[in-house]
C-alpha cells in the first residue's frame, strides 16, 4: 500500500471482473499518502482515475494513466445532539459494513441501504438510494482533497447539490476532488420507512409486526440477495441504469397504453420515476445471453459477465438495451455505472 506500481491489473479492483491493466496504480491509507502520490513525478500529465470498491465501474479498454485506489479506514462518532448522532467515516470503509456498524450500534437511517455494493467516499458521488431512502436524506457533510493543489475542502449538503443519482462531483467538480470523509446525520429515534418496493411484504412472510433497523436491514439484504448476483461469482456492477424520471405527461400516455407500468412520485410534481428493469424486461432481455454478456435471470436491470467477456462487450449489450428501449417506449435510459 502507498507505493508506485506499474502496469497493474485491475481484474481484482472492478466488480464486473473486467482484466485492464493501469499503465500505473496506487493505493492509499491516509490524506497524506494521497497528497503524495499526486505529487509523484511519474504521474504527472497522465489521466487520473479515482478508484473505490470498482463497484459502479466500466472499463473499456486499458488505463493509459493512474488509478488512485482509496482506501481509508475508520468509523468515529464525532458528536450527538438531543435527536442526532453525528458519525463520521473513512472514504475507503466499505459501504454495507459502515451500514451494519451503524445498526449495530442503533445509529438509525442507513439500513434502507443495505448491501449497497461500493465504499463510503463514492456514496455521495451518485447519492446512491434504495428502497425509499438516498443518501442525502443522511448526509451531514464530507471532505474532500482538491487534485489541482492538495487542499482540503468541507463540503455541506446543499454544497454538494444532491439530485436522483447525482452530485456536483458528477458535474461542475468532476475529476476535481477526492473524497477523503463523509460525516453523516443519524437518528437516535428511529424513523421505520418500510412503504417502497416489497420490504413490508417481506417483513410479513418473516412474521415480523414492528420491526426495528435490524429488521428492515435483515429483509432488505433478503430482497437484494434475491434480486442481484454476487460479484464474486458473476460479473456485474448492480443496476447499471437509472430509473428515468419523465414528464408526467409522457408517462400517462406510457400508463394507458401498459397498465403494469411501475412507477413512483418525484420530488417534481411534474414528472415520474419508472422502472427502467421493467422496460428492459418487456423488451426481451431479462435473461437473455449475448456472448459472455447478459442481463441477469432474476433482474433485468443488471449486466452480467458470464466470464471472459470484455468492457466494450459489455458497453455494446447497454447500448443495444438502450436502443430498444428507446424505439418501444421512447425513453432513454441513461447508464448508472461510470463508463472509462
Amino acid at each position: 500500500m502507498n507505493t508506485l506500481l506499474a502496469n497493474q491489473s485491475l481484474r481484482p479492483f472492478n466488480t464486473f471482473g473486467i482484466d485492464a491493466t493501469a499503465r500505473y496504480f496506487m493505493e492509499a491509507d491516509s490524506v497524506t499518502a494521497l497528497q503524495n502520490a499526486l505529487r509523484l513525478p511519474e504521474i504527472q500529465g497522465l489521466p487520473l482515475l479515482v478508484l473505490g470498491g470498482g463497484s459502479n465501474l466500466l472499463l473499456t479498454r486499458d488505463f493509459e494513466g493512474f488509478v488512485l485506489k482509496i482506501s481509508l479506514k475508520g468509523i468515529e462518532l464525532v458528536g450527538e445532539d438531543e435527536y442526532f448522532y453525528y458519525v463520521r467515516a473513512g472514504a475507503g470503509e466499505n459501504w454495507h459494513g459502515f451500514v451494519q456498524h451503524c445498526i449495530a450500534k442503533g445509529w438509525a437511517g442507513v439500513e434502507n441501504l443495505s448491501l449497497i455494493p461500493g465504499t463510503v467516499g463514492a456514496a455521495p458521488m451518485q447519492n446512491i438510494g434504495a428502497y425509499g431512502v438516498e443518501l442525502k436524506d443522511v448526509f451531514y457533510e464530507l471532505q474532500a482533497l482538491a487534485i489541482a493543489d492538495s487542499s482540503l475542502h468541507t463540503f455541506s449538503h446543499s454544497d454538494c447539490r444532491f439530485g436522483y443519482r447525482e452530485s456536483i462531483f458528477k458535474y461542475e467538480a468532476k475529476g476535481k476532488y477526492i473524497i477523503t470523509s463523509v460525516t453523516f446525520c443519524l437518528r437516535k429515534t428511529p424513523q421505520i420507512n418500510i412503504s417502497y418496493g416489497a420490504i413490508r411484504q417481506t417483513l410479513e412472510a418473516m412474521g415480523i409486526a414492528a420491526p426495528t433497523i435490524a429488521d428492515v436491514s435483515r429483509a432488505v439484504i433478503h430482497i437484494r440477495q434475491g434480486k442481484l448476483p454476487d460479484p464474486a461469482h458473476l460479473g456485474n456492477a448492480g443496476s447499471f441504469f437509472k430509473n428515468p424520471e419523465i414528464p408526467k405527461a409522457q408517462y400517462e400516455e406510457l400508463k394507458a397504453r401498459y397498465p403494469d407500468l411501475p412507477a413512483y412520485p418525484t420530488e417534481q410534481p411534474d414528472r415520474m420515476k419508472i422502472a427502467a428493469g421493467w422496460l428492459i424486461e418487456q423488451c426481451g432481455w431479462k435473461g437473455k445471453r449475448v456472448g459472455n454478456t447478459g442481463a441477469y435471470k432474476n433482474q433485468a436491470l443488471v449486466l452480467v459477465n458470464y466470464g471472459g467477456a470484455s468492457g466494450a462487450e459489455i458497453w455494446q449489450l447497454a447500448q443495444q438495451i438502450q436502443a430498444s428501449v428507446a424505439e418501444r417506449f421512447g425513453v432513454q435510459l441513461q447508464a448508472e455505472v461510470n463508463v472509462v
